[in-house]
C-alpha cells in the first residue's frame, strides 16, 4: 500500500492507494477477481498458515477493499479496519463478534430504525438485552450499567434528531468500567468527527451514505483497535457478508473528494436551517450548527461542521406533513442520505416506521417531523423547493 506520512486529510484521502502494478497504472485499478493463484505448495501452505500475509480469496480480502479499508482507518485514526457488504452488516458484525448469550449492551434511544430492531427483535433470542437512555441524561447512564453489560452504544448525530451526544463523557466512562465504546460515525463521515479521539474503541459508517455521496453502492465498514478488528475479520470471514472489489473500488476513490464534497454539504445546510427557522409555517428547526441547537456548545468542541442533516416539524401535524412532501419538486423522495442530490423523508412513516409511537416519541419523532438530507445542488434552489411546498 502506497501510504504517504505527514500529510494532511484531504491529501491522504486522494494519495493513500494500493502498489501500483507493471502496468505502472495512475489510477487504481478494479480487480473483480474471487481468488488468487500460489507460486508453490510452500508458499500456499504458508499463507493460509499466516505465515505469510497476501490475498487468498475476495472473501477474505481483495486489493480494492484493502484499500478503501486502510483509508478509513486513516481518515478515523484507527490501526485497522473491516469492510462489509453494507452500514448494516457492519453493525451486525460488530455486535455478533463481541456478544455472548447473557450479555447487555447500553444504547443511546436515538438510533437507526433497523439497528433498533436488531436490538429488540433478534438480539434478544439470544439472549442478548438491551438498555436505552436519553441522550439528555448521561448523568444517569453510570447507574444503568449492569454486571452484565458489554458496551456502550451511540450515534452522535443521532438519526434523525440529530441531537449531539457527549463522545468524550461516554468514552471516560466506558473505560472506567471495562466496557466497548462503539460509535457509529455515519452522520458526520471522518472528515467532521473522529470518536476514536474521544474514547471510541470502534467506529462504524454506512459508506452508502456520505463516503459515496452519489447514491450508487453499498458498503459498510468497521474501524478501531488492532486487536479487535482481528476478531471481527475473522468473524467476517467466516460468515461472509463482505463487500465487493467493485463497490469497494467505487468507495476508495468517492473519498478522494470526501472532504470538498461535505464542505458543499454543510455550507448549504446552514444556509438553509437558518431560513427554515424563520418560516412561519416551521414550528421548530434542529441542526448542530444553529445557535438555538440544544447541544450546540458540544458540537463545536466534537465536529469541524455541522453536517449535512436538518431536522424540522411543519405546523398542522401528519396530514399538513404528508401535503407538504406531496409539493416538494426538486428534492428527492426517498430513505436514504448523504447523496448528491437533495432527499426529504418523513421518518414517522418510513425509516422509523417499525417503532411504537411511544418510541417515536421518546426520541422526538413526531407526526409532522420532516429530515432533509442536503445535497449538492445550490442552496438557493433547494430554498424555492422547500419555500413553494410549505407555501402550498
Amino acid at each position: 500500500m502506497e501510504q504517504k506520512s505527514n500529510y494532511l486529510f484531504e491529501t491522504e484521502a486522494i494519495r493513500t492507494q494500493m502498489e501500483r502494478s507493471s502496468f505502472a497504472e495512475h489510477s487504481t485499478p478494479l480487480h473483480l477477481t474471487s481468488s488468487f493463484v500460489f507460486e508453490d505448495a510452500e508458499e500456499m501452505r504458508a499463507t493460509f498458515a499466516e505465515e505469510k500475509e497476501r490475498n487468498i480469496y475476495s472473501r477474505f480480502s481483495n486489493p480494492n477493499t484493502s484499500e478503501f479499508v486502510q483509508k478509513v482507518a486513516q481518515m478515523e485514526g484507527a490501526e485497522d479496519g473491516v469492510s462489509f457488504a453494507s452500514g448494516m452488516g457492519a453493525v451486525f458484525a460488530t455486535f455478533a463478534t463481541f456478544l455472548n448469550a447473557g450479555d447487555h449492551i447500553l444504547s443511546a434511544r436515538a438510533i437507526f430504525g433497523s439497528t433498533h430492531t436488531l436490538f429488540t427483535k433478534y438480539f434478544p433470542k439470544w439472549e442478548i438485552a438491551t438498555t436505552y437512555f436519553a441522550v439528555d441524561a448521561l448523568a444517569d447512564l453510570e447507574s444503568s450499567i449492569q454486571p452484565n453489560t458489554r458496551c456502550i452504544y451511540v450515534e452522535s448525530p443521532t438519526n434523525p434528531w440529530v441531537d449531539i451526544l457527549d463522545l468524550e463523557a461516554i468514552g471516560a466512562l466506558a473505560k472506567k468500567h471495562n466496557l466497548l465504546f462503539v460509535v457509529d460515525n455515519c452522520f458526520a463521515t471522518p472528515y467532521l468527527q473522529q470518536p476514536i479521539k474521544f474514547g471510541a474503541d470502534l467506529v462504524i459508517h454506512s459508506a452508502t451514505k456520505l463516503m459515496d455521496g452519489q447514491g450508487r453502492v453499498l458498503g459498510g465498514v468497521t474501524v478501531g483497535k488492532k486487536e479487535l478488528i482481528r476478531e471481527l475479520y475473522l468473524f467476517a470471514r467466516n460468515t461472509g457478508g463482505s463487500l465487493s472489489p467493485f463497490n469497494a473500488w467505487v468507495l476508495s476513490k468517492s473519498l478522494e473528494t470526501l472532504a470538498v464534497r461535505v464542505d458543499r454539504h454543510c455550507e448549504s445546510a446552514l444556509e438553509i436551517a437558518k431560513k427554515l427557522e424563520q418560516h412561519p409555517k416551521v414550528n421548530w428547526v434542529k441542526y448542530p450548527f444553529l445557535s438555538s441547537h440544544p447541544q450546540h456548545q458540544l458540537a463545536l468542541k466534537q465536529m469541524k461542521k455541522g453536517g449535512n442533516i436538518i431536522s424540522s416539524e411543519v405546523k398542522g401535524g401528519l396530514e399538513v406533513g404528508r401535503k407538504f412532501i406531496n409539493a416538494i419538486q426538486l428534492c428527492s423522495l426517498s430513505a436514504n442520505l448523504g447523496d448528491s442530490r437533495s432527499i426529504i423523508t418523513h421518518p414517522s412513516s418510513t425509516t422509523h416506521s417499525k417503532l411504537s409511537d411511544t418510541e417515536r416519541e421518546e426520541v422526538g419523532i413526531s407526526l409532522g417531523m420532516i429530515r432533509l438530507s442536503v445535497g449538492l445542488e445550490h442552496h438557493q434552489d433547494i430554498c424555492n423547493d422547500i419555500k413553494t411546498a410549505l407555501d402550498a
